[in-house]
């Protein structure tokens, strides 16, 4: 394959140091974005929350406004070479729902991603009851809770909670519940995510994993490829490896969202969009 193939794919989950977890400004990602032949990049830069919740891992309210500004510079310092997009991630737990809804409307988004973070200390402090196994239930069920709120697009890495408690990941003991949690998810036409940085995690594999994705398959649920890119070499990152794999398990496309509608790409195209290098193993 040429390098001088075609851009199709865009990074749809991409993060800023305003997250305090993340380094790299804007132009950085996107340059990256360029470097590795996409078409576009949209930031999903972790939500503010109310009463400081999870203040260690998110920007604060009064910066909503700098990522705005941050993104859009980077728009234009790349305009005509790679699409530039604002997204959000967005945490859900019943009862935020009025505080995001507003979030949400303050300037047009393109992307929103709705994400259960188990491994917050205040989402633990409120759900964590010492069984982990009662944990992974309240994850699963929260997560189909997040896409009947009709609040997202795309589910972000949809079986996370597996890497708080390894050891506790028993997937024929949680597999009714996922079951229930993806009918569920099916109904609303929200996307689930592959995310694959999953494979730098506690279980090393993307997320979900192929038992999980194959029931995303079956149920007709669309898939959007993200690398939660906290780096700018972490753009575009496995996202070759996740086409492949969406292939092996018989999905003939992809998913994106530009104006908060989604948007279908065949795996075949996208492949052969990425330079050589992407495409090997």
């Amino acid at each position: 394959m040429s390098s001088a193939a075609t851009p199709l794919l865009y990074e749809s989950h991409c993060h800023t140091p305003l997250c305090k977890h993340a380094r790299g400004e804007p132009v950085e990602y996107a340059a990256a974005a360029l470097a590795r032949g996409f078409k576009g990049i949209i930031f999903t830069c972790h939500c503010p929350l109310p009463d400081g919740i999870s203040h260690a891992v998110r920007m604060a309210p009064e910066e909503y406004e700098t990522y705005v500004a941050a993104v859009a510079h980077a728009r234009e310092q790349f305009a005509g070479r790679v699409d530039v997009r604002l997204g959000l991630e967005s945490d859900f737990y019943p009862g935020v729902e009025p505080w995001l809804e507003e979030l949400h409307a303050r300037v047009p988004l393109h992307h929103v991603l709705g994400s259960v973070h188990t491994q917050v200390p205040d989402y633990r402090a409120r759900y964590f009851r010492g069984n982990w196994f009662d944990y992974q239930q309240t994850y699963f069920e929260h997560l189909a809770q997040s896409a009947e709120t009709g609040l997202f697009d795309t589910l972000a890495h949809p079986d996370l909670v597996k890497n708080e408690a390894p050891h506790e990941w028993i997937f024929s003991r949680i597999e009714s519940h996922i079951l229930r949690s993806l009918d569920r998810i099916a109904k609303t036409g929200v996307a689930m995510e592959l995310n694959t940085s999953g494979v730098n995690k506690a279980l090393p594999e993307m997320n979900p994993g192929d038992r999980m994705l194959g029931f995303i398959r079956e149920r007709g649920i669309p898939i959007v490829i993200g690398a939660d890119a906290h780096r700018p070499d972490r753009v575009g990152d496995g996202y070759a490896a996740a086409l492949r794999r969406l292939e092996t398990l018989g999905l003939l496309e992809v998913s994106y969202f530009l104006d908060r509608k989604r948007h279908s790409l065949s795996i075949a195209d996208a492949l052969a969009s990425l330079p050589r290098a992407a495409s090997l193993p």
